[in-house]
Formats: structure tokens, sequence, C-alpha cells
């Protein structure tokens, strides 16, 4: 049964836990900043780039269900927290300037351009971010974004930059810092560029964690720093606190981006334990950007927002940055905001196997940090030196070159028509294809009628139950356990899901072990073409998986006889329940191992003697709800029904549970995700990036 008092648990939730609700911040004035004279580097960053967003949010019915944030201008005090007044009297002054005055002082920087309107709209976009920030912290929005131009991450303390006038995130974390006190701020800049003006900034300060990851190719794409290679880690006590990922080719794609997720940033910013995660949101790292040249799809963005949502209690601010390729823009702004208002997540489509110039930045960031962070200590890691890709960039520059020298104007802009052409088809098909009408009910319980009463209003519970309304017949070694009145009830929900007319739901059992057999039938007999079944404790019966149509794995305290396969994996795991070490399993080996696998329904059991705890149940729910478009199945031993509430609130999506501080893993649990890593790297290829890769695999 669930013996639960709703109002009770809100009571005894810490300040913040039920703040809900996710703020969008626009202002149409943003789009009067604009290019008066031509210039073949800036003509890209065009007002349009933020009406066609915000006209894709109207398309998609998500304005109307965000917070709308009012705009206000930035102080010069706010401002000044990153900029000097020197600097910032030059921007102020561009207000009474004409063309030829703004043309000349535009010149003074690197790929930059004026406006009249350009001061007002860089006040607005500083003012923007800071009101998101606002809405996060005083808890009147769980998160939001904010679309704002001009960008800002490549502005420095005295200088425009790459098409920014005002570090808005520096700003951010600075306003965050003074006014809220945080000590560890988390900015993610996913943008194809590096944002070396935040790098800068911080890059002394071990309160910031700044991960960017962007186009290197070896020191040779703009901004052309060395200081944006990957043994670029901080200056003094930020050591260690900088992360650069540096792509050397172009073409990565969404095995590549989930994958230093996985082990780069997710463990670092887990050990971190930040406060605030700030995201340097630029969609040029998207499908058919003409600037990054990258193959991630806009799910691909849904995937990176809801990893991030699980850090820092959940207050996550997007502030936009770059994205020139109009659809693919907002496309994946779309994508961020549905994640964000806690939609189910699209399929991430395409292969999850990593290419070889991903792998080799992937191993060196590692290896560049492991001095630096408890969860990289034991961990084999050394720098990859076969850089293959320099030769590939070099036959691209000699190619660029060539076709530089053939091409007339018009035939270059011909080119680039056709390319944004060719992807507005592709992204009007794929998304019709990824898209998918969110579920009436999101979550559905298996209760007795006394205690419905006890669940949140937006749970439906599963009272009664006929076996003649299920799709699948009641026999064999079925007879007994359908005795069971809930045994029905679980059938319903999970074929419920299965319809996708519930999203999730939850069930408790007598017996886990035969209720997985069951439920793994009826995936059966409803055509469930791949079932991720993670069973937490003791099993007392075999899953048949040797088809592929199951991937099990097994988490328990007890050794276990058989051998691992690659759709039975058997994990020997226990920790203290104060503590949450198993982070390291679940981004060092599960996700990558699921991800991989692809499930279109996930399962998971909290069976007897179970060996994770509260933190790390609900850290193995959270995340793996990213997975089978958010279709979870829990079922939990009765003798473990303490932990129903917890679950009920991680489904429901109302509250984000703080894991608890970081805790090394023990040695032996190192050792064995390790052996686990190097037996699987060669059936899930994301594996390598955290295995080691002997020169004949690479």
């Amino acid at each position: 049964m669930l013996a639960m008092d709703f109002q009770a648990l809100k009571d005894s939730l810490p300040p913040g836990a039920m703040a809900s609700g996710t703020a969008l911040i626009y202002d149409d004035e943003m789009r009067s900043h604009k290019l008066l004279w031509d210039d073949p580097v800036c003509e890209i960053e065009v007002p349009e780039r933020l009406s066609s967003c915000y006209e894709h949010l109207q398309r998609y019915n998500l304005i109307e269900r965000c917070v709308s944030v009012p705009v206000r201008e930035g102080t010069e005090d706010e401002i000044m927290l990153v900029h000097s007044s020197d600097y910032l009297e030059v921007v102020k002054n561009t207000e009474k300037m004409n063309e030829e005055e703004l043309q000349k002082t535009s010149a003074e920087y690197d790929s930059v351009y004026f406006h009249p309107t350009t001061y007002r709209c860089a006040k607005l976009a500083v003012g923007a971010t800071l009101e998101l920030v606002d809405a996060v912290m005083s808890e009147r929005t769980c998160n939001g974004m904010a679309l704002v131009r001009p960008p800002g991450h490549h502005s420095q303390r005295n200088a425009a930059n790459g098409f920014c006038i005002f570090n808005n995130v520096a700003i951010a974390a600075k306003h965050a810092q003074k006014k809220y006190d945080l000590q560890r701020i988390l900015i993610v800049d996913w943008d194809v560029h590096h944002g070396q003006g935040i790098q800068y900034i911080f890059d002394e300060d071990p309160s910031v964690l700044y991960f960017s990851w962007h186009r290197f190719e070896h020191q040779q794409f703009w901004p052309s720093l060395r200081a944006s290679d990957y043994d670029a880690v901080g200056q003094g006590k930020g050591k260690g606190f900088n992360i650069n990922v540096p792509w050397n080719k172009v073409g990565m794609g969404n095995a590549d981006y989930v994958a230093v997720f996985f082990h780069v940033l997710l463990p670092l910013a887990f050990e971190f334990d930040p406060e605030l995660v700030l995201v340097s949101a630029g969609y040029d790292s998207g499908i058919g950007d003409p600037e990054g040249q990258m193959c991630a799809t806009p799910e691909c963005f849904a995937h990176l927002t809801h990893f991030l949502m699980h850090l820092a209690k959940g207050k996550l601010c997007m502030i936009l940055e770059g994205g020139y390729h109009l659809r693919s823009l907002s496309e994946s702004v779309c994508m961020t905001i549905k994640t964000l208002l806690g939609d189910p997540l699209p399929h991430l489509s395409g292969e999850m196997a990593p290419c070889l110039s991903a792998l080799e930045s992937i191993h060196n960031v590692r290896a560049a940090h492991k001095q630096y962070w408890k969860c990289l200590a034991y961990e084999s890691t050394i720098p990859l030196q076969d850089l293959s890709t320099r030769s590939y960039q070099t036959g691209k520059a000699e190619s660029a070159q060539t076709g530089a020298q053939l091409l007339t104007p018009q035939e270059a802009g011909k080119s680039r028509n056709d390319e944004v052409i060719k992807t507005d088809k592709f992204l009007e098909l794929h998304m019709k294809k990824i898209m998918s009408l969110r579920p009436p009910v999101r979550t559905a319980v298996v209760t007795t009628e006394s205690h419905t009463h006890l669940l949140p209003p937006s749970v439906q519970s599963e009272k009664k139950t006929d076996a003649k309304e299920l799709n699948t017949p009641i026999s064999g070694f079925d007879a007994e356990l359908v005795k069971e009145e809930n045994v029905l009830k679980m059938l319903t929900v999970l074929e419920k899901i299965i319809k996708k007319e519930v999203t999730n739901g939850l069930a408790k059992t007598s017996v886990a072990s035969l209720s997985l057999a069951f439920a793994l039938k009826h995936c059966c007999d409803l055509k469930v073409q791949k079932v991720l079944c993670v069973f937490v404790g003791d099993m007392d019966m075999k899953i048949d998986s040797g088809d592929g149509k199951v991937l099990l794995i097994n988490i328990s305290a007890k050794q276990s006889e058989q051998s691992n396969t690659k759709y039975n994996i058997f994990f020997h795991w226990k920790e203290d329940d104060e503590t949450t070490t198993f982070f390291l399993a679940v981004a060092g080996f599960i996700l990558p191992v699921a991800y991989s696998y692809q499930p279109d329904l996930t399962i998971i059991v909290v069976g007897q003697n179970q060996s994770l705890s509260k933190n790390g149940i609900s850290l193995l729910i959270n995340l793996l709800q990213g997975l089978a478009q958010s279709q979870v199945f829990v079922l939990v031993q009765d003798t473990e029904l303490n932990l129903m509430q917890d679950i009920i609130k991680i489904l429901t999506g109302d509250f984000t549970p703080f894991f608890g501080s970081y805790t090394p893993a023990l040695k032996e649990n190192v050792q064995m995700i390790k052996e686990l890593r190097q037996q699987f790297q060669q059936e899930w290829k994301v594996l390598q990036c955290s295995a080691m890769v002997s020169s004949a695999e690479r």
C-alpha cells in the first residue's frame, strides 16, 4: 500500500524544492540591432535569429506553457561586474554615431558590428539574463531560457568580440555570486565556438567551473587560440576548473556530444556540486549550421538539457548565444524548452558510436584533468597523441582554398543557399518523425482505493482491473501470479505506458523477479522491440535476453557466478545509505550502454536486498527517464515501500532531489567498472571514451 501524506511531504521538503514552471524571456526590441553595411563575416548574425525562434515556439504552443518574465535593461554597475568603465563608454557612445563612425568603431574589434540601437539591445540582453537568474534563484520558477541578442560569450573585459558586446553569462555568474553568495556555479558552453571571454574572466576562479566544446581543428578555426586546447585547464587557484573539449574535425554528431557529457562533463559537474547551472546555449553546434558544420539533430539538445536538469537541484538557466541556420536553431530551441517543461524526450537518432577524433579529444581532456578531480583519480587515463585528424585538416584547408578560387561570390552564395534548403527539407521530415503528443497523463500508480486521496493530484491511480481488459492471455507460469489483483493493475499501467496513454508508472509487488518476467512477456505480446531492464537487488530467476529484445542490468550486493554477456550484465555493488557513489556506475557505464541500446521501454525494478542508497535509486531513475521517449515503468518490492514516495516525486517531475555531496567510490567498485568497460567497449562503442583503447582498435 502507499501510506503517504502529500501535504506532509510538501511541508518536509527543503526550501525551493517545489519551485515549478519554466521562465521564457524575450523582447522583440532586441531585433533592432542589425548590420548596416556589407560584411561577409558578420552578415549571418541577423534579427531573424530571434523572431524565428519565437515563431516556432508559438507553432508548438510552448509560449503559453511558460512563465513570462519581463525584460529590463542591465545597469551600468551590473555590466561593470565584468567589463571596464572605459569599454562601457565606448559602447555607450555608439548610440550617437552615424554609419561611418559605427563602421570605424566596429573595425577596431574582431568580427563585431555596431548599430545605433546596439547599446540598448546589449543592456536588454544583460537585463534579461539577470532577470532569469533572479527568477530561478528566488524560486519563482524552476528553470528557464532567455532569448537574447547580441550574444555574449566571446566578449571580454575591454573588448567586443565575435558578434558579442557584453558577456551576458559571465555577468550573470558574477551577479549570482554577489547577490546570492553562491560558492559554486557551473557554466556549460555548447556553442560551436570557444567562449574565450568567459574563460579569461574566470580563469583563476575555482568557484566557477567552465566547460566548453568547440571547433578547434588544431588551432586553425576561429578564434584560433592556443588557450582553447584541452590542456588549458585554468590558472592559479582555478586550475582544473576550465574544461576545453576541442573538436578537431567537423561532422560531430549526437553520439559525440552525449559521449562528452557521460565521460567528461557529468562526472566533474557532479563532483563539483554546483548551486546554479548557466548554459551558453549556442545552436551553431547543430545540424546545417554554416559556422559549425556539425551534424547534431535538435533532439540532441533535449537530452543534453535533461542531463543538466539534475544538477543544482534543477536551477538551470539557458541563455542564447549563436545559431545561424534559422530552422536548425529554432527547432533546437523548441526541443530545449520542451525538455525544461518536462515533456517526454524523443529517441536520440543515429548510431551511438563516437568518431575517432572525438574519442581522442575526450581521452585527452580526461588525462589533462585527472590530477584535479577525485572521480578521475583511479582511471587509467593517458593522452592519445595519434592525432589522425591533422592530415584531414590539411586536406580540408587545401580543398577549401581551391574551392574559394574556383567559385565566384554568386556561386558561393548559391552553394550556401542550397545547403540551407537541404537542411530545411531534412528537418521538416525529421521533426515530424520525432515529435509526438504528450500523453494525457504523466504518471500512473497502482494503489488501493483507500490511499488514492494521498497521491498528488496529477497522478492517476489504478484501483480495479479485469483480466479481460488486458491484451495478453493469462496462462502457464502466470496463473498463480495473476491471482493477485495488483499484478493485473501492474499490467494495466504497463500497457497504458506502451500505448502512450501514460508517460510513466509505478507499482508495488511481493514477487519482484516473477513480476518482471510477466511484465516482459506482456511487452513481447505487445510487440515492444527493445526493453531496457535495470534490476536493483537479488534476482531469483533467469531472464532470457539472448536475442537482444531485452537488455538486463542487475545491480546486487551478492556476487554472481554467471558470466556477463552483451545483453545480460551483472554489477556487484554496495554503498552506504548516506552517500551516492553510484554516479560512477550510472554516468560511466549504465548510461553509455543504455544510450547505445536505445530502448523502446525502460523497466526499473527495486527488488529484495537492494544495495543502493535512496540517492542512488533517485539518480538512476532520474537519468534513465531520458530514454525510450521517457516511458519508464518502476516495480518496487513491497519490502522497499519506504522508497515509493521519493520515486513518485521523481516520476511526476515535481521535485529534483539533491543527490548528496560527492564521495569517491570504493576502489573495488572502480575496478569493476573499468573491467566492464574494457569487456564491452566493442559491443557498446560509447564506452571507448573511458576504456583503454589499443592502437589496433583505434
